[in-house]
This record gives C-alpha cells, structure tokens and sequence, in this order.
C-alpha cells in the first residue's frame, strides 16, 4: 500500500500513541488531535486521504466531527472508532457509519484489524 496522510483524532493520548505507532510502522504519515475541533483545525490546513476518529470525546464529539469532515470534504476516507461492547458504542459505531463514516472499529483495536480495515477503505 502507498504511503498515506492519516489524522488521527482521539482524546485518550495513550490510544492516539499506539495508532499513530502502528500507523508509522506501516510506513504512513501521521498527524495527531485530541479532539475534534483540533482535528477540523489539522485537516484544514492539510491534505489528507484517511481520518480515524474517536465517537466519544469532550469538546466536538465524533459524530460531530464526522459530519463537518463530510462538509468539507466528501473524498477523504473516515473511520470511527469506539470503546467495542460498552454500552451504547455499537450504536454510536452505528450511527457513524450511517453519518458518512467509511468503516468502523471497536476498541481495543488490533493492530491486523486496523490496517485491514484501512487497506479495504482506501482500495474500494
């Protein structure tokens, strides 16, 4: 796969450490926020093929992010990603993915799981 420029957008730094680790080793370029509105802020003022994003997070919350990132841009890719079987997150995986969301995974997310799921996304 080519080399591809990912924002990751995530409140947990330890979660945003270990995609953006993954993500690097898989030779990507990797932009990191904590929140959506850093996040809407980052994509801005850059060019990038894939959002992964959070659904929980203070300030702008993911669903929110997802459907400004679609105003913005309809081409770039988004994965929402959420705390797996706590409740309520497979609706709010749900929703994402109704909302403009180009895949979804559950946390904890796996590192095969991930880049899979990018893989797929970017060659659809």
């Amino acid at each position: 796969m080519d080399t591809l420029r990912i924002l990751v957008v995530d409140d947990d730094a330890l979660v945003r450490e270990m995609l953006a680790r993954i993500l690097v080793a898989a030779n990507h370029e990797v932009t990191k926020a904590a929140d959506g509105n850093e996040g809407l802020h980052l994509f801005d003022g850059g060019a990038f093929d894939l959002v992964i994003t959070d659904i929980l997070m203070p300030e702008m919350e993911g669903i929110e992010t997802i459907q400004e990132l679609r105003r913005r841009n309809r081409e770039t890719k988004i994965i929402a990603i959420s705390g797996g079987d706590r409740s309520g997150n497979k609706m709010y995986l749900s929703m994402a993915e109704k909302l403009g969301a180009d895949g979804i995974l559950a946390k904890p997310i796996r590192q095969k799981d991930l880049l899979d799921k990018i893989d797929a996304i970017m060659s659809a």
